[in-house]
């Protein structure tokens, strides 16, 4: 994250990129719950699951139970997966604009046992993924997304810093290993290439 990035606009950042989501999965339907994603693993009906116990993970941190696994734990997918995706993701915004400090801690397990953030990092690594799965849901029905610059602009610094390595190999990782950048890659595609989803 540039070390210039204060509480506010991370906050504000990341609101925007989770309202980019929002208008996205707005136009979920049900029968596009099993279309493939991006994120191979998973089918649409799975992904929304995951953001949607994300979201649900992030807001119990802001509010200080962040350590409690079970708000992190996936429902199954079903048909009202959209729906339960639009209510947290507002809930998480919710719980965010309430955060006062850049030092309050956010207990996050899926990074470890006992692992605990600063606000500012914490805000930084959910407004990471919300640009990233914002683009997976759009990339899953085939629909434009588009950015604003300054949204990818503080979000590259943030993908960049995700290390890479073998690790992400294994079963349930975040992100699958890198990808070679295009010479001509814009902030969109380096965020993507680096944190190893693939375009085509």
């Amino acid at each position: 994250m540039n070390m210039g990035t204060n509480l506010v606009a991370i906050k504000a950042f990341d609101d925007r990129a989770v309202r980019e989501s929002i208008a996205v999965v707005r136009r979920v339907n049900v029968a596009d719950l099993t279309r493939p994603t991006p994120c191979s693993a998973w089918d649409l009906g799975e992904l929304l699951a995951h953001m949607t116990a994300q979201h649900r993970g992030f807001a119990a941190a802001a509010r200080g139970d962040g350590g409690d696994p079970t708000h992190w734990k996936a429902e199954a997918p079903g048909p009202e997966a959209a729906g339960k995706y639009l209510a947290a993701a507002e809930g998480a915004l919710a719980a965010f604009a309430e955060v006062g400090t850049e030092e309050q801690e956010f207990a996050l397990p899926e990074f470890g046992p006992g692992a605990v953030f600063p606000a500012i990092r914490a805000i930084g690594f959910h407004f990471l993924d919300y640009v990233v799965h914002a683009w997976d849901v759009a990339r899953t029905l085939d629909l434009p997304i588009a950015f604003d610059p300054g949204i990818l602009d503080a979000a590259l610094p943030i993908a960049l810093a995700v290390p890479d390595g073998a690790f992400r190999t294994q079963p349930g990782a975040a992100f699958a290993p890198s990808l070679p950048e295009p010479a001509d890659a814009d902030a969109l595609t380096r965020i993507l290439m680096h944190l190893g989803r693939p375009l085509s």
